[in-house]
């Protein structure tokens, strides 16, 4: 019978279903594997071709080191929390939880008929309350927790309390707020409940403050700064500003070394690496401090300075201006009477701006002056003060000095507000109360003081100015806490309420704490997050839960270990599973990522492993990031009339320079080989029912542009509609053909008809040419098993190296050799099924069967052992010449020696007819190249 592809995929899929093939134990006597995917979203569109690409490469992976005799974990799952969701329910009234599920059903069908060796008995859905159980309770422990910077970890809250009943809070290293509390034993003793847990909150890694958020009224939320584009929500388009919120923070600052240094354990891109070492952006320098000049200020001051950070405190001669963020807490107070309407009117224009978009943009100069000056600590010299939005608020103090000759955007700020620029020279000046290092003209150039180095020099600084508590020698991280709340409904409840204002953990046996029923997904009329609406939803019918969730981060911070234990009630893994199956070994998802999901479980997991819960510091041993499949975009081409207006006639793609037209998008699946089936486009595009179509050759055809994927460009190809057509077995191999797995590539369906064609002949090796199933028994020949034994050594190499595209050109030219042989050898063939298998499982799989081995999958044989001998050439083809000029190839023994070669070569009969009976001058023999006769 012919390869009858739907019948056999949806038997070996049901198969695989029924005997859970593909279920990993723990415990195995087999080295484990784990090998995980990022975990998609389910979007009401469900998958397109782009999407399986990488779930496809850890698949044929996954099956490979089955073969292989590992013990694999591969898993899938769903990040099910998440904003689109909840527009949706705004938009319709419907629970969010009834689309997610169906938005689920649809992935699942379709990742079933990609053929995915997934263990589905280990499914997680961060959306379920038996699974964010467990990301609350890891919030508790984190709220539960300090960072020691003594034992360079996070410790529980009670050893800090410990701390401040011994000893107070002098001497106690710790990442914690600014402004702490200087406690002494005695102090600590006599506060109030109330107090210490104030206090407390200024050092636990999970905390509240006023953070200056992307705030969408529209959305009513707070949006993260990658849902953030040119000052607009990425899903609505609308309107974004800065804003100042009491939000949930995670100090992920902590970490920040370890997270730096973490990189060089691991084997991840490095771009990957770079964008997450730019983004820690640890700076070694000196926090300065510029007291306040109050001559001008009226209004009460919190504080007395204002601090900087600074990587060349050499330069501080040199500023000419101070800059603070617009969002700085000291602007209001700050800002002079007369300069009050120039600074509130810039502050409303930074509010539109993402930060995204104030730190990309570089080259344009904006700024207002304050009114007020500041001090500077080494020179005395009054500094104006001013506000400019590539300053951010988060980042360091919120404030940078101006050094107009040693930067250039300080000057270009400089230039373009009139402001000094101190000159370089080369003076040589020391740090002396008694000296006048103002005067006109000096400067402090490439850090000589008495003709000391940089660095010595830096080093005198540091100590002049610590001694004189004007600042100290510090290092900075860019990387800023992680804001975790955010103002929707469907995502985690916060396990917290309030009691006179202050935060307290609900009870851990009280997990999960589930989500509320609500009227509308919308925030309430006073502005309250939506779960404001919930009704009779409060701690011990008393106090109020927090009402914000979390952010869809945190579910994904995690989930990897969940995997390891789904169905444990009593923990999130067991120790016994977390310490065999340790950390994920192959880890594959989108570059996208790099700074967030990515440096976030990284976080997560260090601090779980300081907790003692889990064994390994870092999460992912490899990483590899598939590229985009990009979209093939189709045009036609409507004729425009004079005045631009459209017109109803349309002209194919190679007559369209004949006309004025303008392009138009066509869906891709009415387009064959770049002609359009015209039927299908009238009814695709009504308007055009009774165009006219200009043809060429009797066809209409259409333009092609690379481009995105995506549903506005009618360029999304459906998997369903090839799997149809060819079947999963020709996607999975066709998607791997495209090109290599981490570079991006465009989808062209043109070319999926070859890989069909592939498969079809290689099921034709099985069978004669009535399509019976016929093998033979008898003993290979040296060809057949140099050609099986070429596939198996090259197949291994591509896999290992993750090389998948070459793969199946090889598979390509091994089936053209065998069937150029007329082999039907069943030992041959049987191992070219399993090589082939992990590529191609389910024609595979039936293959396998009827060669008439025991009923059952494949995926726990063993991968063919690779023989070199059946490589090793006994022949050699030698190109014969005479005169330079090849005239033959001649197959010789391998073991001939020269003089036996040249005999053999004028000993043959057409070498002779070459010569015409003459003998050649000379006979050049190169041993394994060529041989050339010269007459």
């Amino acid at each position: 019978m012919d390869y009858q592809f739907k019948d056999i995929e949806k038997k070996w899929q049901d198969f695989w279903a029924e005997h859970k093939t593909f279920q990993a134990e723990t415990n195995a006597e087999k080295p484990k594997f784990y090998i995980l995917d990022m975990f998609p979203y389910p979007s009401g569109a469900g998958l397109h071709v782009g999407h399986p690409l990488g779930y496809i490469a850890s698949d044929i992976f996954s099956r490979y080191k089955r073969l292989k005799g590992f013990n694999v974990l591969h898993p899938m799952g769903y990040d099910s929390f998440g904003l689109p969701a909840e527009q949706y329910a705004i938009q319709t009234g419907q629970h969010p939880a009834i689309t997610t599920e169906t938005n689920i059903n649809t992935y699942r069908r379709q990742l079933d008929q990609i053929g995915f060796s997934f263990d589905w008995s280990r499914e997680v859905r961060t959306s379920d309350p038996g699974y964010y159980k467990w990301t609350q309770w890891i919030f508790m422990q984190l709220f539960n927790s300090w960072y020691n910077l003594e034992t360079d970890k996070a410790e529980d809250i009670s050893t800090l309390v410990e701390k401040f009943n011994t000893i107070g809070s002098e001497g106690i290293k710790a990442v914690c707020d600014e402004e702490v509390l200087r406690i002494l034993p005695s102090d600590w003793a006599t506060m109030s409940f109330e107090d210490r847990q104030i206090e407390l909150l200024k050092y636990r890694l999970t905390y509240l403050r006023e953070s200056t958020v992307n705030w969408c009224p529209a959305l009513g939320t707070v949006l993260a700064n990658d849902e953030v584009i040119g000052g607009f929500s990425e899903r609505g388009g609308h309107p974004v500003e800065q804003k100042k919120m009491m939000q949930w923070s995670m100090r992920i600052s902590a970490y920040a070394e370890r997270l730096l240094q973490g990189l060089n354990t691991i084997d991840w891109p490095e771009p990957v690496k770079e964008m997450q070492r730019n983004w820690i952006g640890k700076s070694v320098g000196a926090s300065v401090r510029f007291d306040i000049d109050k001559t001008a200020v009226t209004a009460d001051l919190p504080a007395s300075y204002i601090e900087v950070f600074t990587t060349r405190v050499d330069t501080i001669f040199g500023v000419s201006y101070l800059v603070l963020a617009p969002e700085h807490e000291l602007v209001a107070a700050l800002t002079t009477p007369a300069q009050q309407d120039q600074v509130l009117q810039y502050i409303a224009q930074t509010r539109k701006k993402s930060e995204l978009d104030r730190m990309a943009d570089t080259k344009s100069v904006s700024g207002v002056f304050t009114g007020s000056y500041v001090v500077n600590p080494v020179s005395g010299d009054r500094v104006p003060l001013w506000i400019a939005d590539y300053v951010l608020a988060g980042y360091g103090t919120g404030a940078v000095m101006g050094v107009p000759s040693g930067d250039q955007r300080d000057w270009a700020f400089a230039t373009h507000f009139g402001l000094p620029i101190v000159q370089i020279l080369d003076a040589q000046q020391h740090i002396d109360v008694q000296a006048d290092p103002t005067k006109e003209g000096l400067y402090i150039n490439s850090g000589f003081i008495n003709g000391m180095g940089y660095t010595e020099a830096t080093e005198t600084l540091n100590a002049w100015l610590e001694e004189k508590q004007a600042g100290k020698a510090k290092i900075n991280y860019r990387m800023r806490d992680a804001i975790f709340g955010r103002q929707r409904y469907w995502g985690e409840p916060i396990p917290v309420y309030f009691k006179d204002g202050l935060p307290y953990l609900t009870k851990e046996e009280e997990l999960p704490l589930v989500l509320p029923e609500i009227d509308k997904y919308l925030p309430t009329e006073s502005g309250e997050p939506p779960l404001g609406r919930a009704e009779n939803w409060s701690y011990d019918d008393e106090y109020e839960y927090e009402l914000s969730t979390m952010p869809g981060w945190a579910g994904s911070s995690w989930y990897w270990y969940r995997y390891m234990d789904t169905k444990n009630d009593q923990e999130f893994a067991s120790k016994d599973a977390i310490e065999y199956w340790k950390d994920v070994d192959l880890y594959i998802g989108g570059a996208e990522h790099a700074t967030g999901h990515l440096l976030y479980s990284r976080f997560w997991n260090k601090f779980l492993k300081d907790m003692g819960y889990v064994t390994e510091e870092e999460p992912f041993k490899k990483l590899i990031n598939q590229g985009m499949i990009q979209g093939r975009s189709n045009f036609v081409y409507r004729v425009v009339d004079e005045e631009g207006k459209g017109t109803n006639t349309l002209v194919s793609h190679g007559l369209k320079n004949q006309y004025k037209t303008s392009a138009l998008h066509v869906d891709v699946n009415i387009v064959e080989n770049e002609v359009l089936n015209i039927p299908k486009f009238k009814l695709f595009r009504p308007e055009f029912q009774d165009a006219e179509f200009i043809l060429e050759n009797g066809k209409y055809i259409c333009g092609v542009e690379v481009e995105k994927m995506s549903k506005s460009k009618f360029n999304v190809v459906n998997p369903d509609v090839l799997m149809e057509s060819y079947g999963a077995d020709t996607l999975r191999m066709y998607e791997m053909f495209l090109g290599p797995l981490e570079q991006s590539k465009p989808w062209n369906t043109n070319g999926i008809e070859g890989v069909f064609k592939f498969l079809r002949k290689f099921w034709r090796l099985f069978h004669n040419e009535q399509w019976e199933f016929r093998v033979s028994d008898q003993e290979p020949s040296k060809a057949e098993l140099k050609a099986l034994h070429k596939i198996i050594k090259k197949v291994q190499d591509d896999v290992e190296r993750f090389s998948f595209n070459t793969s199946v050109s090889a598979f390509m030219i091994a089936v053209n050799e065998l069937t150029d042989l007329k082999c039907n050898n069943k030992s041959v063939l049987s191992d070219l099924t399993l090589v082939l298998s992990p590529y191609a499982p389910h024609i595979c799989e039936e293959l396998w069967t009827l060669l008439g081995n025991e009923a059952g999958s494949l995926s726990y044989t063993s991968y063919p052992e690779f023989n070199p001998a059946h490589l090793l050439e006994d022949e050699f083809s030698y190109p014969i010449s005479v005169n330079g000029k090849t005239r033959l190839n001649l197959s010789l023994s391998a073991t001939l020696d020269v003089a036996e070669i040249e005999s053999a070569v004028l000993a043959n009969e057409q070498v002779q007819k070459y010569l015409d009976g003459k003998a050649p001058k000379k006979v050049i023999v190169v041993k394994g190249r060529i041989v050339n006769l010269v007459i």
